[in-house]
């Protein structure tokens, strides 16, 4: 199965410990067109884990991709199964992440020198499946030439199925720096992904690292199909009230901030009823009135108040109320 490369225009990124249900259903409150990713799950925790906590979602989170990690073809095939059951759109395998955790379990970036081994999990996925099936990778991992290497690597894995390929435009350096310095220290070569959708016009290509806002975005998408953001979208969240209309011709869903505490709200009301402890989810929204007046009381008001025992959705007007012009935060 396959989407349009349209549905790719704008994406954000899968984060550790940050895209998880609350944060997703957060964005889309802001967004209704952006493409929005899990965390990087791993192919036996889906299988042998609590399978509604790792996977359950709310449906407004949609268009939503799971992200699988893994090498074992069998195991992604089965856990590919199961995210398919759960209703994701996409299933997305993490072929780019520098840690050690993924380097002693044989996924991630260092699976950008077994190009083999990542066709094969494709083919087998595609195959178990009627969901399209794409790849987050890298331009190269340690010496590998990120000219022949990385051409290698995408023509293999085109071969076996995979249409669509998110790409970091840096290579990870898996001896010497730490996933942190991997995100900043090796230089970025927008350039070398461009040449690739030169090469290989057919191939959805969504181009990912370091972009900061949606003017750099759109400057720096030319030809691929999309662009996608990570730490930039996290941490100014409000950066996505731009994206329906400049990456989907679309009206945007939510015209202010006000707006967003509005659904929050109730959607907090919600979550705290089925147990979710309300720090669960302020913890994503800090970001939110970035740059306006008060911005730094609302921030100071969640992480004071969030933890305390007894607190409610209550506890995010509060803060909201410390925001200057609050109607007009658009």
């Amino acid at each position: 199965m396959s989407l349009s490369a349209g549905s790719y225009g704008f994406c954000v990124a899968p984060m550790m410990e940050w895209t998880d249900r609350h944060e997703r259903f957060f964005l889309r409150l802001i967004s209704r067109h952006a493409r929005l990713y899990t965390e990087m799950l791993t192919a036996p925790a889906v299988l042998h884990g609590d399978r509604d906590r790792l996977l359950g979602f709310d449906p407004a989170e949609q268009p939503l991709a799971v992200q699988l990690g893994g090498a074992d073809a069998a195991e992604l095939a089965e856990a590919a199964r199961i995210c398919a059951d759960y209703g994701y759109d996409e299933i997305n395998l993490n072929v780019g992440c520098p840690s050690d955790r993924v380097q002693s379990g044989r996924f991630g970036a260092c699976l950008m020198r077994e190009p083999a081994t990542v066709a094969r999990a494709v083919s087998v996925m595609a195959k178990a499946v009627d969901l399209p099936v794409t790849v987050k990778c890298r331009i190269g991992v340690d010496e590998q030439d990120e000219n022949r290497d990385l051409d290698g690597f995408i023509d293999q894995v085109a071969d076996a199925g995979c249409t669509v390929f998110i790409v970091h435009a840096r290579k990870a350096w898996l001896k010497g720096l730490s996933p942190k310095e991997n995100r900043d220290v090796p230089p970025l070569n927008y350039a070398r992904v461009h040449a690739l959708k030169a090469r290989r016009p057919e191939l959805t290509l969504v181009l990912n690292g370091g972009l900061m806002d949606l003017a750099q975005a759109q400057a720096e998408r030319g030809d691929l199909d999309g662009v996608m953001l990570g730490r930039a979208a996290y941490q100014d969240p409000w950066v996505l009230a731009g994206v329906d209309q400049q990456f989907f011709a679309a009206e945007p869903v939510r015209h202010s901030r006000q707006q967003v505490i509005t659904d929050l709200v109730a959607y907090t009301d919600r979550q705290m009823a089925a147990g979710v402890p309300l720090k669960s989810i302020t913890r994503h929204l800090m970001g939110l009135f970035n740059g306006l007046p008060g911005a730094r009381a609302w921030r100071r008001h969640l992480s004071v108040h969030a933890h305390q025992a007894g607190a409610g959705p209550e506890v995010i007007l509060a803060a909201a109320a410390h925001v200057s012009n609050l109607a007009e935060a658009a």
